[in-house]
């Protein structure tokens, strides 16, 4: 055999090596588009369920905005009704504006991009959740009193004057509620400094999306 026909054969086995790479790695890329795509429909899937939610979380907000115009409106001149009228009313804004930052960061959410950048953008709807989580969740510890003085203003009732003994319990009622709050969700949380960790919050939605792109960042990885 001569140096030429030995030559030929390295150059034909290096073809045929480079031809069966490129095929590989025409199928990884294949495979992996495929699953990203499957990932994909299971993570727009697990968001279906905080979507609602806030959808409902702004019908509240409505709610809480026309039962304080309703009560403030029609009490100008007394000021407890009228102070509890317009804190309803602020706290149905905050609620709807709330809702309205979750459900924009879902809809800003490109699937279209790299792996890592909707990993860090499901990041970034987790954290706004948990905040529209503490100021709703918690706030409505403190404006259960004001939602249930403003239903009575409608009718020109002052809780506060009429039944004085409403207001202590109340605040009792709203001091232990938030406290043992906060004890459930720290209980909940595996690593309390780390924003991200679970807790018993009703974003396991968002949670299981991250996971799901978790999965895909390994695969890609490997």
């Amino acid at each position: 055999m001569t140096t030429m026909d030995t030559h030929m054969e390295l150059d034909d086995f290096k073809a045929a090596w480079q031809t069966l790479d490129a095929r590989l790695a025409r199928q990884d890329a294949l495979q992996l588009e495929l699953l990203r795509g499957q990932k994909q429909v299971q993570a727009r899937r697990n968001l279906r369920p905080l979507i609602r939610g806030q959808v409902m979380q702004i019908l509240l907000g409505i709610g809480l905005i026309l039962l304080g115009v309703a009560c403030w409106s029609r009490n100008p001149d007394t000021i407890t009704l009228f102070a509890t009228g317009i804190a309803v009313h602020v706290f149905g804004v905050v609620t709807i504006i709330m809702a309205g930052s979750t459900l924009g960061q879902i809809a800003r959410i490109d699937y279209s991009e790299p792996v890592i950048a909707i990993h860090k953008q499901h990041a970034r709807l987790l954290r706004i959740y948990l905040l529209n989580s503490y100021v709703c969740g918690f706030g409505w510890w403190l404006m259960w009193m004001p939602v249930t003085m403003a239903f009575a203003g409608i009718w020109g009732v002052d809780l506060a004057r009429h039944a004085p003994s409403f207001l202590w319990p109340g605040i009792a009622i709203s001091v232990g509620g938030m406290v043992g709050t906060w004890i459930w969700v720290a209980r909940g949380t595996r690593r309390p400094r780390d924003p991200l960790a679970r807790m018993d919050d009703g974003a396991d939605g968002i949670r299981r999306s991250i996971r799901v792109y978790d999965d895909l960042e390994r695969f890609e990885r490997e």
